[in-house]
Order: C-alpha cells, then structure tokens, then sequence
C-alpha cells in the first residue's frame, strides 16, 4: 500500500492525463460503452489500462511546475483526444449498423425493430451485424493491433501535444464517406439477390395478375434474405475483417493529424 501511494504521488500528474485519454476513449468505444460490459469491468480496464502505460510515457514539459488550471485544461485536451479517437471507432461500428439497415430494408425487417439494453434502438439483422463484428475482432486478434496502437497514441501524440488543425477536419469527411461506401459495398451481395426476387415478383405480378404478391413476396423475401445471408457468411466475415484492418489504419492516421 504505501509504494503503491508513492508512485501516484510521484507521478500523479502523468497519471490524470493518461487517465483522461484512456477513459475519453475506451467510454466511448463502441463495444466497451454498451450495457455488454458491466461499468466495474470498465473501471478496472481504464485503471489498469492506465497503470501500465503510465512508466512509458514520457510528457515534453515538467509535469510538476504545471499549475492547478493548467493541468485542468490539460486533462482537457487528453479527454478530447480519447473522444476523436473513439469517433473514429464509431465511424466503423456505423458501417456494419448501415449495411444491416440496407439488407433489413429489402427484407422487409425494418418493421422489426427492437429496443436493446445492449446497442439500443436496433433492428434483428443490425444485432446480429454487430455481434458478428465483434465476434471478428477479438477472435482473428484485431483486439490486439486495437491495444497496440492506443499505447502507440503516447508516442505519436505526446501529453499536451494536441493540435486541432483543418486536416483533422478533413479527415472526418473522409471518413463520414467510408461510412457510406464500405457500408453499401458490404450490403451490396445481399441487396443484389433481394433486387432480382423483387423483380420476378414484379413480372410474376404482371404476367400472372392473379397471384396476391404482396403475400406471397414478404415470406419470399425473409427466404431469400435469411438464404443468402447463410450462404455469404464467409464473405461476410471476410470483409469484416479487413474492416477490422482498415479500423487501425485510420486510428493511426489521426493520431499523425492530431500531432501535426
């Protein structure tokens, strides 16, 4: 107990700050700041995240003749720092919930949503979307390349290194953009399949008027979707994957915007 209150008292300065980054982002990451996780897990992440990482980082001022309102605005800016980067996990995590709304749509699943008290305001198809997902990120070891480069956040953004530049700007456009295009490109399989089932029954409808389509296209749809989505799950985890790859490709580009 009492080497464990000199070292917060020799490096309590350092400590804050770490804290601050280290909870602006894992609070807000996605799977972390869902109901999933029980808030003392999340506690104890943060704290322990925090103790490790505290020996390895190194601030380019003297933390100690730092003031009680400059060490405030401080803690800040790492706060913001751990906020831009969680935003840009969320970028990634509303790519999958985009895709999943696109194939609900064609299916005729829309009307099915649910309250979640894990990821809220879903529907059934975006749930197991994000399950997925993260089932993907921890089982190929992205989790590991995600913990990698927060560490790497130390080196490339020092404490009270944050520079809010235009480029950061720009770069969330981009990446407003890859919500859009990753997201239909992952949907766009099973968008294609539903396309050509709402086409036949299109024909079907005005070849043959005496056939109900709307009671006979809503089950076809459920059965084409389901059918699809069972034989492109390979594909569908393939992508996720590289997904998952492109998530830490982009954390570490911000961290270089962010540095300047």
């Amino acid at each position: 107990m009492t080497e464990l209150a000199n070292y917060l008292s020799n490096h309590f300065g350092i400590f804050l700050l770490v804290l601050a980054r280290m909870s602006g982002f894992l609070l807000f990451f996605p799977f972390i700041s869902s109901n999933f996780v029980p808030n003392n897990v999340k506690v104890l992440l943060i704290l322990s995240l925090t103790f490790f990482s505290v020996p390895y980082v190194n601030a380019n001022f003297d933390i100690n003749s730092v003031e009680l309102i400059q060490l405030f605005l401080l803690i800040l800016k790492e706060t913001a720092i751990g906020l831009f980067l969680a935003l840009t996990s969320y970028v990634f995590y509303g790519i999958v919930i985009y895709a999943a709304e696109l194939v609900s749509y064609m299916m005729g699943l829309t009307v099915a949503n649910m309250f979640d008290p894990t990821f809220g305001m879903v529907s059934v198809l975006g749930r197991f979307f994000i399950v997925l997902f993260f089932a993907v990120f921890f089982t190929t070891g992205a989790y590991q390349a995600f913990f990698a480069s927060l560490f790497e956040s130390f080196r490339a953004l020092p404490i009270g290194s944050f520079k809010l530049n235009h480029p950061l700007f720009e770069e969330f456009l981009k990446e407003g953009a890859l919500l859009f295009y990753f997201g239909f490109k992952m949907s766009f399989p099973f968008l294609v399949s539903l396309f050509i089932t709402n086409l036949i029954l299109a024909l079907i409808n005005r070849l043959i008027p005496q056939i109900n389509v709307f009671i006979v296209g809503l089950p076809l749809q459920l059965f084409v979707g389901i059918f699809f989505l069972f034989v492109g799950a390979e594909v569908a985890v393939h992508f996720l994957r590289i997904l998952t790859e492109r998530f830490t490709e982009e954390l570490l580009n911000v961290m270089k915007i962010l540095g300047g």
